[in-house]
């Protein structure tokens, strides 16, 4: 890891589960992220908000009520109306095969959906910060 990437991990909409998300974002942390977790039933504008805070450089969103084509849009279009379209956005969690082509078009980095080890995406999520970095120097 070229340096501490500061990632925010959130739940957005009425979803009430979020062990996924807290077992991520241990991981994360103990991988050598800096990690804020925003809790249950957060709002599209909560999430942004926390991202702005806390000058994220991921974003990573758990959905498990199917709400995922309609919560990570709006979520995209705030994170940009904010200035703030440089977050490299990953989403996790029960996700049709069939939807992921049109968030990986509105914006979001990867899914990961049930099944990907936690090795997977730390070791995703270090190497595309790392080569952004690369780009950005």
């Amino acid at each position: 890891m070229e340096r501490t990437y500061r990632v925010v991990v959130a739940k957005p909409g009425l979803d009430g589960h979020d062990r996924g998300a807290k077992v991520i974002a241990r991981t994360l942390r103990d991988a050598g992220f800096e990690v804020v977790y925003t809790g249950l039933h957060q709002t599209p504008e909560q999430i942004v908000q926390a991202v702005i805070q806390e000058d994220a450089d991921a974003l990573g969103l758990s959905l498990l009520s199917g709400a995922h084509l309609v919560l990570v849009p709006r979520i995209v279009n705030l994170l940009k109306s904010h200035g703030r379209e440089d977050v490299l956005l990953m989403v996790g969690g029960i996700i049709p095969e069939d939807d992921i082509p049109a968030l990986e078009k509105g914006g979001v980095a990867r899914v990961f959906t049930p099944g990907a080890s936690l090795d997977e995406i730390g070791t995703w999520l270090e190497a595309t910060l790392d080569a952004r970095d690369s780009l950005a120097n």
